[in-house]
């Protein structure tokens, strides 16, 4: 995929990012924890948008050489289980910004998270903590926590097949677009342009 530019110009860097798509039937389920919020100056995520994200957005110029590095990750890695097993604050639950959805750090995700990274150059000093966001607190956190607790075990799972390159919407803009889902695995001989949702 390339991106469009003008005569003689460099391709515009798209603001991208790995991740894992939630599946629409826990995506909703999830979505409706929020509900509620908005009064208390949190700003909740559309539940077409939920995701777990693998590698943290950058500026990709080349958005075709991101889907080859992903599809070469994702095709070492079978599929797995998503645990998603706590409702709650954080990322410190006494001064939050987000309402977010925990995931176990099984082993799996663990070693795809830091593969992906690898691939793509990038480091994270603090441990890998999984987890979905449901709204991000734009008001003082200690607040909203205290007026509406939120401390809730669940038991979701989700089979992940595949990871997905997604495209941030531009400023001003709603919306993450999935730009390709690259299949793990055992679904890894689909081809590249198979595998495409642009």
């Amino acid at each position: 995929m390339t991106l469009p530019r003008a005569e003689g110009s460099e391709p515009t860097p798209a603001r991208v990012f790995v991740g894992i798509k939630l599946a629409p039937e826990i995506a909703a389920r999830l979505a409706e924890f929020a509900i509620g919020l908005e009064r208390l100056l949190a700003r909740p995520v559309a539940a077409d948008d939920i995701h777990l994200t693998l590698v943290p957005p950058w500026n990709e110029r080349s958005v075709g050489d991101a889907i080859e590095k992903i599809g070469r990750v994702a095709a070492r890695f079978s599929p797995f289980t998503l645990i998603i097993h706590h409702l709650g604050y954080g990322p410190q639950p006494r001064r939050p910004r987000l309402l977010w959805s925990d995931c176990s750090a099984g082993e799996e995700i663990t070693a795809l998270h830091a593969a992906l990274l690898e691939a793509f150059g990038q480091t994270e000093e603090r441990a890998f903590q999984p987890h979905v966001t449901l709204a991000r607190i734009s008001g003082t956190g200690a607040a909203i926590a205290r007026k509406h607790p939120i401390d809730r075990q669940l038991a979701l799972t989700q089979r992940v097949q595949s990871v997905e390159l997604f495209q941030s919407p531009p400023p001003g803009g709603q919306g993450y677009k999935v730009l390709a889902s690259l299949p793990l695995g055992e679904m890894a001989g689909l081809s590249l342009d198979q595998a495409h949702r642009a």
